[in-house]
């Protein structure tokens, strides 16, 4: 009988930022995203990203949710994504490798 040896791949790190007494906008919010996965990686890739008040995202081609997420947060997951840094209760979220 063979022996069921469950598939692991490496854990997304959750990170949330949250940023009072200033406006944070796209810019700033990805900046501040990319300087915390640039502390853990020398050369972090942004492989997906959320924009809750334009409703903008990326990679734009995914248009559908899933049943675990929607689909560029899926996409970021399954596309190496060890990070996914939330600015503000998710007003932003960026997906780095």
């Amino acid at each position: 009988m063979a022996e069921i040896i469950p598939i692991t791949g490496p854990v997304m790190a959750n990170i949330a930022i949250s940023v009072v007494g200033i406006d944070v906008d796209w810019d700033v919010a990805r900046d501040l995203a990319y300087t915390i996965a640039n502390r853990y990686d020398e050369e972090p890739m942004l492989m997906s990203w959320f924009d809750k008040a334009t409703g903008k995202f990326s990679p734009s081609c995914c248009k559908c949710e899933m049943n675990d997420g929607p689909a560029w947060e899926i996409y970021g997951k399954n596309h190496g994504g060890r990070y996914r840094i939330s600015v503000n209760d998710d007003a932003y979220v960026f997906i780095y490798s």
